[in-house]
């Protein structure tokens, strides 16, 4: 290898080092004091850089909170809805989807809480849940609503039953009682609604 392609990667690979000691500063912000409350000053100084070289890697607060949320995403992925589709008793299938939705409800808590508040003030931080938690959320919805099996005169009822049962703040209330409980209580409101 030539020198100047070893010197290349190296700058590459300082640079990618870089890149991600400014991701994992503004991730542990944004858990910590929410993305509003986060300063390029304060990202800079956690990761050891200057404000400029925060720029130099991501331009704009959109590029920055793209990659946090795609990096976070990564870290603690959501649970996956095929392995759902498996479970062929409709009460069953319920009761763990909204289960496993809220043990990792309980695993990101203090960021999906500080996200979720500070999307009202951030327009392009509402964009990037939309596309990320929102898409994931409607998939999770759609199965919960053939699980259910609702037809058409209490199909209003069920899916506001599963629109809270599958709501963040729904689970923030109901966690005292553990996760079990907590989906078995949610289910039973789906079924109340589907059953009515």
């Amino acid at each position: 290898m030539t020198t100047r392609k070893y010197q290349q990667k190296k700058r590459a690979e300082r640079a990618a080092e870089t890149r991600q000691s400014i991701l994992d500063a503004t991730i542990e912000l944004h858990r910590t004091v929410g993305p509003a409350a986060t300063q390029i000053s304060e990202i800079a100084s956690r990761a050891g850089v200057q404000r400029v070289t925060v720029y130099d890697h991501f331009p704009d607060e959109q590029s920055l909170l793209a990659a946090c949320s795609s990096h976070w995403r990564e870290l603690h992925p959501a649970p996956d809805p095929a392995a759902w589709l498996t479970i062929e008793i409709p009460s069953r299938r319920i009761s763990r989807i909204l289960w496993d939705l809220y043990a990792w409800y309980r695993e990101t808590e203090p960021m999906t809480a500080n996200v979720m508040r500070d999307a009202e003030l951030r327009p392009v931080l509402k964009q990037i849940i939309e596309q990320g938690l929102g898409q994931y959320l409607d998939a999770v919805r759609r199965i919960l609503a053939e699980a259910a099996g609702a037809d058409s005169e209490r199909r209003m009822r069920v899916d506001a039953a599963i629109n809270a049962a599958i709501n963040f703040h729904t689970w923030r209330s109901l966690a005292s009682l553990g996760d079990k409980d907590a989906a078995e209580l949610a289910a039973g409101l789906i079924e109340l609604a589907v059953a009515r």
